[in-house]
């Protein structure tokens, strides 16, 4: 764009229809995310009871670490930035037809690309996976390394699931895509213990001793659960294939690196896949840093898990809505209603998040404990991931904010901007992760820990850096449209935050209340004691939100008003 251009402001009838419908469309991609988180969940609670954390579950989190970086890189971040972007300039500058043809032609392109990337990644695991399971005894990066193999196709079908989650988003059909990660769950749980079970001969024993070698039969078990995740990466595809159909998409025999469309979603992508892929970039350090720690990389995506439950739920899901909006606006230059769109949905996300992250620091022990304790998962895990879970949340807003802006970015066909910023906060991840993973190994020690709480400080180091990620970007955005109402913005944080801080101390009183009647532990008392404190800070925060004015809350209430109305 040219910064000496005129400003169009939008009227406060076009600000309020666009607020509206990226807040409708949120609430839809949140409502289906939502059962999609609940499922994974779910899906997370039978590894902790079956493999609990060690050495099973560290080796399938390795296994599992470079398919789903590389489906981040180049499927559900880069690719789908891209891809919306061009598919929807198509739409609005050029054609239909022509849409639908590079549709096609992205699909046929990726399938090619990813196809050789999954052989090569399948034969040079034995090479690349001792380095990321630094610190692994040979038995259990020999495991971390088949389960790489295995679940590597993981990759090609997610990313061919993501091109037809960019076809439907730009549709207007959201909840078809966003509940694809539910047929995911589902599929991999099922599949996963039929496997499990099968290759173990009906059954296997964890052994008390999370770093002594399990027998074959478990291993074979964490083997099946693998086959299972892979199974659920083509039920990700197949449920979006009807649907994909149904608004117009054809397979064609078309394939061409050099056509112009292609190469435009190439260009985009590139820069891309550095700019919206710093998180888990840095994720993947993490697993490098606590390598060394029994547990450590077990007990980090258990509580990740956790804190991307809001994320996916608002953060994604606003991020999801907002993009086909603001490439439009971006196609048509229409600067004046993308600042106020963009505006409209930071303030949504920090409407969910800041509570959501107040409530997983102040209530993450009994969350964790009532989602994964039991079975193989003990006491002292839960203490290690709770901690890890405040660690991260501290992160929280941010990180889901940045779901948001950095699409912006590419919605103004600027992939630089975002790659720059992220190239510097992996190196300063990198930096902070090993010094903050240091100061806390220093903290809380014993024999049966000598790791300390050093993955609660690498969990620190990804909420720092997400955090400056956040702020750089903003700054960034700000100077590129020349504002992005910036009192607006921060209006809507400071009457947030104060309603998140009263639902803080009563979350805190009523839960340590709580805890001081039941000495024992059943499941009805885990749910009292994780629930009861939820439901309280919940009703305190919407009044406090109410009391204070919080604009966004408006919006969502009047949303579900005129939904109850249609169908009264």
């Amino acid at each position: 764009m040219n910064d000496n251009e005129p400003i169009e402001e939008p009227t406060g009838q076009d600000t309020s229809k666009k607020s509206r419908s990226v807040a409708k469309s949120a609430g839809i991609v949140s409502i289906a995310v939502l059962v999609s988180r609940m499922f994974g969940l779910v899906r997370e609670m039978v590894f902790a009871r079956l493999f609990g954390a060690g050495f099973l579950q560290d080796a399938y989190v390795v296994g599992f670490r470079i398919p789903n970086l590389l489906r981040d890189l180049f499927a559900e971040g880069a690719l789908s930035v891209a891809f919306v972007k061009v598919f929807t300039d198509y739409q609005v500058n050029v054609s239909e037809k022509e849409a639908w043809r590079l549709a096609a032609m992205i699909f046929n392109c990726l399938a090619v690309v990813l196809a050789g990337i999954v052989v090569l990644g399948i034969l040079l695991a034995p090479y690349y996976v001792p380095y990321l399971a630094y610190g692994f005894s040979d038995e259990k990066a020999a495991l971390a390394i088949r389960l790489t193999q295995i679940m590597f196709p993981f990759i090609l079908v997610v990313a061919l699931a993501a091109v037809a989650m960019g076809v439907l988003n730009t549709r207007g059909n959201f909840a078809i895509p966003a509940s694809a990660s539910t047929a995911f769950n589902i599929v991999s749980i099922i599949a996963g213990l039929i496997f499990a079970y099968y290759f173990s001969g009906g059954g296997w024993v964890k052994p008390d001793d999370p770093s002594s070698i399990p027998e074959l039969p478990a291993q074979w078990a964490i083997t099946g659960m693998a086959l299972g995740t892979l199974f659920g990466g083509v039920a990700q595809l197949g449920i979006q294939i009807p649907s994909l159909y149904k608004v117009g998409f054809r397979f064609k025999p078309l394939i061409s690196f050099t056509d112009k469309g292609v190469r435009r979603v190439m260009s985009l992508m590139g820069p891309a896949i550095i700019g919206t892929s710093a998180v888990q970039i840095k994720v993947l350090v993490d697993t490098f840093m606590v390598s060394g720690i029994e547990g450590g990389n077990s007990w980090l995506p258990y509580s990740f898990r956790l804190m991307q439950f809001p994320i996916g739920v608002f953060g994604v899901a606003i991020g999801v809505a907002a993009l086909p909006t603001l490439a439009r606006l971006g196609s048509k230059n229409d600067i004046g209603k993308f600042r106020s769109t963009l505006s409209g949905s930071l303030g949504l996300v920090f409407l969910m998040t800041i509570p959501s992250a107040c409530g997983l620091i102040v209530l993450g022990e009994p969350i964790v404990r009532l989602i994964y304790e039991g079975g193989a998962f003990t006491a002292a895990d839960t203490n290690m991931t709770s901690w890890a879970l405040a660690g991260y949340s501290v992160g929280l807003a941010a990180y889901a904010a940045i779901k948001v802006l950095s699409p912006s970015f590419y919605a103004l066909e600027d992939a630089k901007t975002p790659m720059y910023v992220s190239l510097a906060s992996v190196a300063v991840h990198v930096f902070f992760s090993y010094t903050l993973l240091n100061v806390f190994s220093g903290i809380g020690q014993t024999d049966s820990n000598p790791g300390g709480y050093g993955h609660v400080g690498v969990a620190m180091a990804t909420s720092i850096v997400a955090t400056v990620n956040f702020f750089a970007l903003t700054f960034l955005m700000r100077r590129k449209i020349k504002r992005i109402e910036a009192r607006r913005i921060i209006s809507s944080f400071l009457r947030i935050a104060v309603a998140s801080a009263v639902m803080s101390v009563v979350c805190w009183i009523s839960y340590n209340y709580l805890t001081a009647i039941w000495e024992t532990k059943s499941l009805g008392v885990k749910l009292i004691e994780a629930f009861g404190p939820i439901a309280l800070g919940g009703i305190t925060f919407l009044v406090v939100a109410k009391i204070l004015g919080v604009s966004e809350l408006n919006q969502f209430v009047d949303i579900f008003r005129k939904k109850l109305g249609r169908t009264g």
